[in-house]
Parts: structure tokens; C-alpha cells; sequence
């Protein structure tokens, strides 16, 4: 099947990738053209586990290939996914200005049959925005090509991309007419193999499918750092907790742990975008207002803590930091908790050295040239002459440390865990002052 893939960040990069990998001619589309150039000249302008092994093969293999140009891309694919970003508007609204204007360039080039696939994270209703868009570009052109426009949400964690959109645990497609079904079955049929995982309805269920699902997942974090701030002032540990709810089968164990806040380019864009969509329409969204609250609270919960030890001036004093991306395996920074922390210490007098795996250069971008913020390239440089260790994202290489030698190194003998990565009795047991979220 020929596809064309609108987009080439996390979802429209992966699914271009993913798709061409078992078969399809697949052509992805990107208005920037140093993306372009990178992903030509064999790199991919993301960090994503996976990735560049399957982008590699299958531009060798001549399935994959990349454009900048949009009449090109329009006449390629049968299938046009659009997979551009929605950034937030002031009000927190979905911003859809580079969805329609992807809309607008395939109803401009198209010369046939198209399905027209939103990627993107949408409100609702944008489907039938779209469909306005592409008929008054076809309209303009006296041009009577049939479409058909298809909402199929992605479901995709960063960090783990490739596997989620290879191994899917399923597959929502909206759509409002049968010719477009059955090419997104025979589209995803290779994805499906040992049973049926695509999950049919229409375009407006299938676009608030994608939103109730990030909203939920977001209710769940924020739900239990509640709780966690409460077990500290009742003397009860979080994780225990965590162990005694998730153990209840209509509760689960996903999404359950406490820590300091979540952030990416899902999370608080959606949540904000739901939120404004029950403005709109005269719904106070209760529950997901107290979410977005907590979340914004908690991102400080870690600073609260170091006031709390070292005072509210934090002039001279020197904190090693560990993780800035906003989870594991990524380098993405959007809306991270370490961003309020950071900027916070600073605004305190404090000065910050950080290590992260792979998000240095963008946090270098973001901070630009703070004298008081410096980068190591080792986890344990951090530590020297340090006043405490901040652990802020729980990457692998953090789980067991020395730590002896964090001990020795660190100024003071204090750990500061905003996400609950050891445990508090061996802590003790070597002599670190430690505190985490929730834990006794």
C-alpha cells in the first residue's frame, strides 16, 4: 500500500517507520528541511529506543523515504496520515493550524481516491474540520476526487514507540463509511495477526477515545501524589499502599506510582485541551481541573522538601541533579518537572549541576547560557561538592548506585528521590538522609 505520512516527530516518524517495515511504500512529509536533511543523511532528529535501526533498514531497503514537498506527498499516498503537532493555545485549547494546513495541501494536490487519517491528537469535531478544509481546497479546483476522513488516535508511550505501534493492545479507528474500514483493516492487518485488536466507531467516539484515555492515566498519577502528601502526614508509606490498592484487579498496578509530577508532550497539553473543550460547551470538567492543580503542585513537592532541610535562601548552597527528561528513554523536556525544579533552585540562589543520558543538549536549548547551571558527563560528577543529590527522572543506570560513595562524595548526606527509587531502610542502613515522595 502506498502511505503518505504527514509529520515526522514521535508519531508520524515511528508510524512511517513501523508501517514501511512490513511492506508498505511509505513516504514521510516534513515543512522543516534540516529534519529532512538529518533523517537523509541516516540519523533521526528524535531519541526513540529502536527507531534508527528501523528507519535505516527500511530506507535501504527503498521503502522508507522522506520530502519536503507537499504536492509530491499529496499524489503519492492512498493513505495520508497526518501526524503534525497541536501544540496549546493560550487558553489551553488545541491549536489545529498545521492539521488544516495539511488538510488544505492534500485537498490541493490530491488526484484520487484518499483516506485521510487524523494521527494527530485532536478535539472533537476536528474530523469534520478536515473534511471542510479538503473540500473547499477541491472545490476551489473544480475537482470532484472522493475522500474519506478517518480519526486513528495513537496510543504510543515514548521511550517504548516502536514496540507499542508494533505490538499494539489495540486499534481505534472512527470512520463513517465502509470503503475506508477496509482499507485500514487490510492496513493494519499485519499488526493483528493473533487476534482482532481494531476496535470500529465513529469519527467523534474515536477522537474523545484519545483524550479520556491520557486524561485518565493523568487522573491516576495525580490521585496518588495526593496520597502520598496525605501518608506523610499520617505517618503511612505510599508504597505500601500502592501494593495493597494495585493489587485489587479493578484497579491495577499501571500508572500508580507517586513521584514528582508528570510532564511530556501528552499529558498536560491534553488534559488542558479537554479541559477547555468542556468550557466550550458549558461542562466544568471537575475532576480533571483538581488533576492539572495537583500536577502543577507537585512539580515543587521536591523543592519544598531541599526549604525544608536547607532553608528558604539557597544562596551558596550546590545540589547535584539526575534526570531532566520528563520520563526514561527520551530526551523530551516538554513540560518536565525538572524545568519548575530547576528554575526554581536557581531562582532560590542555589546553583545546579545536571546528567542526563540524552537530554543535555535540549536542556541546554531550553536554559540557554545560565551561569549557574552546568551538565556533567558522568552521574557521579554531579555529586562533587555538593550540598545533595535530586533524583528527578528514574532512568535505568540510576536503580543501583553506589551508595558508599554517594555517601562520601556529597557534602551533606542527603538524597532528595522525587521518584521513590530506593528504598528508605537501606538508605538508613548507609547513613544517607533520605526523602521521598510519600515514603515513611
Amino acid at each position: 500500500m502506498k502511505i503518505t505520512v504527514v509529520g515526522t516527530g514521535y508519531v508520524g516518524l515511528v508510524s512511517g517507520a513501523c508501517l514501511a517495515d512490513v511492506g508498505n511504500d511509505v513516504l514521510c512529509l516534513d515543512v522543516d528541511p534540516a529534519k529532512i536533511r538529518i533523517l537523509e543523511d541516516g540519523g533521526i532528529p528524535i531519541h526513540e529506543p529502536g527507531l534508527l535501526e528501523i528507519v535505516r533498514r527500511n530506507v535501504d531497503a527503498g521503502r522508507l523515504f522522506f520530502t519536503t514537498d507537499a504536492e509530491y506527498a499529496a499524489r503519492h499516498g492512498t493513505v495520508q496520515f497526518i501526524a503534525v503537532g497541536t501544540p496549546p493555545d493560550e487558553d489551553g485549547s488545541a491549536d489545529l493550524k498545521y492539521v488544516l494546513a495539511a488538510a488544505r495541501n492534500i485537498g490541493k494536490h490530491m488526484d484520487d481516491y484518499r483516506v485521510v487519517v487524523n494521527k494527530s491528537t485532536v478535539p472533537v469535531g476536528t474530523g469534520d474540520r478536515v473534511r471542510e478544509a479538503i473540500v473547499a481546497e477541491l472545490a476551489a479546483r473544480e475537482a470532484g476526487f472522493p475522500f474519506s476522513v478517518v480519526s486513528n488516535p495513537e496510543f504510543l508511550k515514548e521511550g517504548a514507540a516502536v514496540d507499542d505501534f508494533m505490538r499494539p493492545d489495540r486499534i481505534i479507528v472512527g470512520a463513517g463509511d465502509e470503503r475506508a474500514i477496509d482499507l485500514m483493516r487490510e492496513l493494519y492487518g499485519p499488526f493483528q495477526r493473533n487476534r482482532e485488536k481494531m476496535l470500529v466507531m465513529d469519527v467523534r467516539s474515536a477522537e474523545l477515545t484519545k483524550y479520556a484515555a491520557n486524561a485518565m492515566l493523568a487522573t491516576r498519577i495525580s490521585f496518588m501524589n495526593e496520597l502520598a502528601n496525605l501518608a506523610e502526614t499520617l505517618g503511612a508509606d505510599i508504597e505500601l499502599v500502592r501494593q495493597g490498592i494495585g493489587s485489587d484487579p479493578r484497579i491495577g498496578w499501571h500508572f500508580l506510582y507517586a513521584g514528582c509530577g508528570y510532564g511530556g508532550s501528552c499529558f498536560p497539553k491534553d488534559v488542558k485541551a479537554l479541559i477547555n473543550t468542556g468550557n466550550e460547551r458549558g461542562h466544568d470538567l471537575l475532576i480533571l481541573n483538581a488533576v492539572e492543580a495537583a500536577n502543577e503542585a507537585q512539580k515543587l513537592r521536591l523543592v519544598d522538601k531541599v526549604v525544608a532541610r536547607f532553608g528558604e535562601d539557597l544562596s551558596g548552597r550546590h545540589f547535584g541533579l539526575w534526570g531532566l527528561a520528563f520520563k526514561p528513554n527520551t530526551d523530551d523536556m516538554r513540560d518536565a518537572p525538572s524545568r519548575i525544579i530547576v528554575a526554581e533552585l536557581l531562582r532560590r540562589g542555589a546553583t545546579v549541576v545536571a546528567y542526563d543520558p540524552v537530554a543535555m543538549d535540549e536542556a541546554r536549548r531550553i536554559f540557554g547560557d545560565e551561569p549557574r547551571l552546568a551538565y556533567a558527563e558522568r552521574p557521579m560528577e554531579v555529586l562533587e561538592g555538593a550540598d545533595a543529590l535530586i533524583i528527578v527522572t528514574e532512568w535505568k543506570e540510576f536503580r543501583s548506585p553506589d551508595f558508599i560513595r554517594i555517601k562520601q562524595m556529597l557534602r551533606h548526606a542527603v538524597v532528595f528521590d522525587g521518584r521513590n527509587m530506593y528504598e528508605p531502610s537501606v538508605m538508613a542502613r548507609v547513613g544517607l538522609e533520605y526523602y521521598g515522595i510519600g515514603r515513611r
